[in-house]
């Protein structure tokens, strides 16, 4: 397998996980672990899995101009992105969750204009308009009536943590062409740590360990295991060969994996309005991604 077939397979594999993630982590918040609680052990439980591979990684030495950089990706791809999608998660259904992650793409192309002065084209902008208006459609309208408290503020706070997920993407990809990935995601996940600890001590704390149920144990493991730590170092993996829109555009698989495993165990439901906003949203990013 090529060293490109095996990127493309790497980031495939990192979306069914992702996809399998919005139902599985939604059993678990809020009814047996809150959202920033959640967030502790999934970052904790990664920083100790990240350092200890590390050690029979390469052996690099980071210059500390680019600690600022790592510090930013920690912000961005560690602390913000999961505190508001796993607090936006506890509030809103697997589906729409799900879907709001595809304007991931048309964010990154977004922030590389700005950020990178690449040029836009009016097909990419009208494709922005139209994911936009399916993204706000799902944040006012688009309430579930199975597994959400509180649709609207969770949409916002996914798609908040979509637009931080897109910031990451462009941020880390100098690290990646500098470094091995066993060199600095150790370090993004430790100055992740130590952002999420404030916020997610005292959930933590309140969790009852002695009282959960065996399943609930596994699915908190398989967050931490699979759903970030392996997905990390896929997303790395993967970012080593392809661009960041590249990577980001497997995201429109997402939703596809979301629905299919959420809908076949009953945890939600289709509504013409998830429906339409969809289509807006993929309409979009079909007009963003075309080349000429």
């Amino acid at each position: 397998m090529s060293k490109r077939s095996w990127a493309l397979f790497a980031a495939t594999l990192v979306s069914i996980i992702y996809g399998v993630t919005f139902t599985i982590a939604k059993d678990v918040m809020p009814k047996y672990v809150d959202a920033f609680g959640f967030i502790v052990m999934r970052v904790g439980g990664s920083v100790l899995l990240f350092w200890l591979i590390s050690f029979f990684g390469p052996k690099e030495k980071i210059a500390k101009e680019d600690f600022p950089r790592i510090v930013a990706a920690a912000f961005f791809g560690v602390a913000f992105n999961m505190l508001t999608f796993f607090k936006g998660l506890s509030y809103t259904s697997p589906i729409m969750g799900a879907v709001l992650m595809v304007t991931t793409p048309m964010i990154v192309l977004v922030l590389s204009a700005f950020i990178m002065k690449e040029r836009m084209e009016n097909r990419k902008v009208l494709g922005i308009i139209l994911g936009l208006a399916g993204t706000i459609t799902l944040i006012l309208y688009g309430k579930s009536l199975i597994n959400a408290t509180n649709a609207s503020l969770g949409n916002l706070l996914v798609f908040v943590n979509a637009v931080s997920y897109g910031f990451y993407l462009i941020i880390v990809k100098k690290l990646m062409d500098k470094y091995n990935a066993f060199t600095f995601v150790k370090w993004i996940y430790t100055f992740g740590f130590l952002m999420v600890l404030p916020f997610g001590w005292g959930e933590f704390q309140a969790i009852d360990f002695a009282n959960l149920p065996t399943d609930i144990i596994w699915k908190i493991g398989f967050v931490v295991v699979f759903s970030t730590f392996l997905t990390y170092l896929l997303n790395l993996v993967s970012m080593r060969e392809l661009k960041p829109t590249t990577v980001a555009v497997f995201i429109y698989l997402q939703p596809l994996f979301a629905t299919i495993f959420a809908v076949s165990l009953g945890k939600d439901d289709l509504s013409l309005v998830k429906l339409i906003s969809a289509v807006l949203i993929f309409v979009g990013v079909y007009l963003v991604t075309q080349k000429k």
